[in-house]
């Protein structure tokens, strides 16, 4: 048909058919090879591409605050991201422990877990929402975790063998403080009481600053406290250290005996802090936050810190710091069941 020549219907018609049959299957192979191969794949940002929050079981002003602030300000100068502390108080660290095993396992909410998180709540409490092993991912301990055994200055006692004897003289009527019900404090006292053949009453808190200031307003007259969160204290006259739980005296109270040395033989109360995060974390981001972390604690400004304060430092590969966990659960079950202590 030559220009301007007339087409008619038929003709129309029959040239779009031979367009749609040519053109069919050209379509039809675009579609599957669409289909075979998808669109192009989205890139994963690089972690962390956003802000992290660190749990903390306890109020502010306790260990496990010192050291999530202390990390999580070196985290967000290195990784340029906000790092915040979020403390969840309450149940021992039993409703911080829920939240975090509850927590998508991506490495924006990590736990500073403790002694009495995955060691002693396991035993001393029947029914815990969350199991210390299946459903976190270990990450690195920070601290060995001294308590210190401390008096308000105005109680007549000078070491751990005069508490002893004075607890004696009155049994029943010397109260002490703790952070709650089943934390390290409540344990460590549990533990001394029962070795020790005496008979106190126990006052709990919610946390490490509230069980200080019960002590410190003479409302109580004794209490165990992590090193980092009585060492201020102790150093400012306003109470009196008498005994160290740990296995060794301590650098920031070298004078100070233990209590194993001063009175009790077997007794060991050393406790600890680590890191952990929900269970499923993602090798590469679980291997970042390792290497960042023990890069902080290892450095000569965090190590003078925090053994200033009492505790001393310490890091482990996560599937050496795991297998501390477990080993710990069995350690402390012996003495959660020595003591008696239960919590439902």
């Amino acid at each position: 048909i030559g220009p301007g020549e007339a087409v008619s219907a038929e003709e129309t018609m029959a040239r779009q058919s031979v367009r749609h049959a040519i053109g069919a299957p050209v379509l039809a192979a675009a579609l599957a090879a669409l289909a075979l191969h998808g669109p192009a794949p989205v890139q994963a940002q690089p972690f962390p591409s956003k802000g992290i929050r660190i749990v903390v079981p306890f109020p502010p002003g306790g260990t496990s605050d010192i050291l999530s602030r202390a990390i999580g300000a070196k985290l967000a100068e290195e990784w340029g991201q906000p790092v915040i502390t979020d403390n969840r108080p309450g149940a021992a660290g039993n409703i911080a422990a829920e939240l975090v095993a509850k927590s998508r396992g991506d490495g924006y909410t990590l736990f500073i877990n403790t002694v009495g998180t995955h060691a002693i709540n396991p035993t001393l409490y029947p029914k815990l929402p969350y199991d210390a092993l299946r459903d976190f991912t270990p990450i690195t301990n920070l601290v060995w975790l001294p308590s210190l055994l401390m008096v308000h200055p105005s109680l007549p006692v000078r070491n751990a063998k005069d508490l002893i004897a004075l607890a004696k003289k009155r049994p029943g009527q010397l109260l002490y403080s703790s952070a709650g019900s089943g934390s390290q404090p409540h344990l460590n006292a549990e533990m001394f009481s029962t070795m020790a053949g005496i008979q106190w009453v126990h006052v709990p808190h919610k946390g490490a600053a509230q069980q200080m200031t019960d002590l410190l307003g003479g409302h109580v007259m004794v209490t165990f406290a992590t090193a980092p969160g009585g060492m201020p204290f102790v150093k400012s006259g306003q109470l009196r250290a008498i005994a160290v739980t740990g296995t060794r005296r301590i650098p920031a109270l070298p004078d100070t005996p233990t209590v194993a040395e001063s009175a009790l033989p077997d007794y060991n109360g050393m406790g600890w802090n680590g890191m952990v995060g929900p269970a499923g974390m993602p090798a590469p981001v679980l291997e970042r936050i390792h290497g960042a972390v023990v890069r902080i604690v290892q450095t000569p400004e965090m190590r003078e810190k925090l053994i200033g304060l009492g505790a001393d430092p310490v890091t482990t590969a996560p599937e050496e710091f795991g297998a501390f966990i477990k080993a710990e659960i069995g350690r402390w079950a012996s003495v959660v069941k020595a003591s008696g202590a239960r919590v439902d």
